[in-house]
């Protein structure tokens, strides 16, 4: 996991997908960095150092979500997104704010999980071809003695249903040469297209939300109960390839050690965890409709957890103090003055972003890494339609995408979206059946589909 990225390289990387909030951008980097800083000193001093939380202001579709999550994906560092709308005050029914370091650790689980995998990919692999040449080329299954005492049979189903027992089978001289020769051959990938039967572990599904009181303990029921059950195997046809990847799935779990895992997860998260809080904004006093429930409360529940707390999950306690916290709202109807003075001091970066002019669109269309444009054109290239998209269409579209955000309400980069939509709408429903094609979309074009639409309020507001 490369933490050690300087601020340029991150504001750079953001660059390639992201138009814009150059201020945005540099706070965020520099938050990062300070990070990597911090666990380069010496360990007392290390504790002192508390990360600067960041507030981000501006309205909806600006990139505020965009540059959290592109952020994660670079560093690799756990990562989640909650609404601070989904919380209750403790005591209502819905989400306590405990929960989102808990999906924050889940997280965590899953990256170093990834990374351990990776480690034992190689072993892993040879063992589920040495599988797989099992099932391919059977063995002759020996019948199993069963014990005359009544309790020994018991003690065997019991044990059996807990672990089951691969069946003993004899091996000819023949069925070893074919194995060997069949393993060989899946090592080299020549029968990755045949169809084979296997037996796999059946997967776990996740049950009915847990109990509220159980989930602040930390204990998650289902899976508790899960693991009272006897394992269960279930067939499945695959591809030899695909049967490979599962069995590969299965073998490197056992390759490695849970309880190394989730003590590495715990500590990923607590020193290098972002949590992104969206829509602080709905939960200020001022943002309340009467009758809700009290917003406040949510404010102060949350607070606790921003300034630094341990919270229990199922892997153990994690402390909060050098989780990252990335809060963002419109503020439309409120200011981040009228959030509680306590939670205002938690995020001592305060960031604004600026809305989208026309040029800012045009820029979003043509310039990100798989920009929209590049998107349609792709989409339509797989039916053999060859589109262009000339640089006048381009601006036009941006200035009715401008235009119809001012008039109606401003949704952002979003109204990009339903405008290219609504404008290949056409021909997307008749790229199927036109074989191969060359169309340039022009200016004309745009006008011809678009320009009616955007020019009457009432319609660009139901349909743009």
């Amino acid at each position: 996991m490369n933490q050690n990225i300087s601020p340029k390289e991150i504001v750079s990387e953001l660059d390639q997908y992201i138009v814009g909030q150059q201020a945005a951008k540099k706070s965020v980097a520099v938050a990062l960095r300070n990070r990597y800083r911090r666990l380069q000193l010496e360990e007392k001093m290390q504790e002192e150092v508390t990360p600067k939380n960041i507030l981000m202001i501006g309205p909806t579709g600006v990139g505020k979500t965009e540059i959290a999550r592109r952020l994660a994906r670079i560093i690799q560092a756990p990562f989640v997104k909650v609404e601070a709308t989904k919380f209750t005050e403790v005591g209502y029914v819905g989400r306590d704010v405990e929960s989102m370091i808990r999906d924050l650790v889940e997280h965590a689980i899953q990256i170093v999980q990834k990374e351990q995998y990776k480690r034992v990919r190689i072993q892993a692999e040879k063992k589920a071809n040495r599988r797989l040449a099992k099932v391919l080329v059977p063995g002759i299954k020996k019948e199993q003695k069963q014990g005359s005492n009544p309790y020994e049979q018991m003690m065997s189903m019991f044990n059996n249903m807990q672990k089951p027992e691969e069946p003993s089978e004899e091996l000819t001289d023949e069925i070893r040469v074919n194995r060997q020769t069949i393993f060989e051959q899946l090592e080299r990938g020549v029968l990755d297209n045949r169809e084979v039967t296997i037996e796999v572990d059946e997967p776990k599904t996740q049950g009915a939300m847990m109990n509220n009181g159980l989930e602040q303990m930390g204990i998650d029921l289902n899976e508790t109960l899960g693991a009272l059950k006897p394992k269960k195997k279930i067939e499945r046809t695959v591809t030899v390839k695909e049967a490979r990847e599962l069995l590969i799935q299965e073998e490197s779990s056992k390759l490695v050690n849970d309880a190394d895992i989730h003590s590495e997860a715990l500590r990923l998260a607590e020193s290098s965890g972002i949590v992104f809080i969206d829509e602080i904004d709905k939960v200020s006093s001022k943002s309340q409709q009467s009758g809700e429930v009290s917003r406040e409360g949510v404010q102060r529940d949350i607070l606790p957890i921003v300034e630094g707390s341990q919270v229990n999950t199922k892997y153990g306690p994690l402390q909060t103090d050098h989780i990252l916290f990335i809060a963002s709202g419109a503020f439309h109807l409120s200011k981040p003055s009228d959030l509680i003075p306590e939670l205002q001091g938690r995020f001592p970066i305060r960031v604004e972003l600026d809305d989208l002019t026309a040029e800012d669109f045009v820029k979003i269309l043509k310039e990100p890494n798989n920009a929209l444009v590049k998107q349609y054109i792709a989409l339509l290239g797989t039916e053999n339609i060859q589109v262009t998209f000339t640089l006048e269409a381009i601006e036009r579209i941006a200035e009715i995408a401008f235009q119809v955000n001012r008039d109606t309400d401003n949704i952002g980069a979003r109204r990009l979206h339903t405008i290219l939509e609504k404008l290949l709408e056409d021909l997307l429903f008749e790229a199927s059946d036109m074989q191969m094609a060359e169309i340039t979309i022009t200016e004309a074009y745009v006008n011809e589909k678009l320009a009616d639409i955007a020019k009457d309020e009432d319609l660009s507001r139901y349909i743009l």
